[in-house]
């Protein structure tokens, strides 16, 4: 039951992903929202197998630093553009 629910969430993400593509924050907002799922899954995964949660911790600092990174990249385009709108941007200058 607890996989059907994080394949659906997956699969609506990804579809989430696919359909809002022309802004560069709701983009980010989904990207984090996959890690989060992916987390999610992996430690409920790892408590129905007894593992250690070393891992989960792992992947969760390195999710903090993707997130960082898109965050300022997305001040990069705001400063250089003057907005996230991907449609306004000539991205071959």
């Amino acid at each position: 039951m607890m996989i059907q629910f994080f394949i659906f969430l997956l699969l609506f993400s990804f579809m989430n992903l696919i359909l809002s593509y022309k802004h560069f924050l709701i983009l980010l907002l989904n990207l984090e929202f996959l890690v989060l799922i992916t987390f999610f899954f992996m430690f409920f995964y790892l408590m129905n197998f007894n593992y250690e949660y070393y891992f989960s911790m792992v992947f969760l600092s390195l999710s903090v630093c993707e997130s960082a990174l898109g965050l300022s990249l997305l001040v990069l385009i705001m400063r250089s553009y003057g907005s996230d709108y991907f449609l306004s941007m000539n991205l071959l200058w």
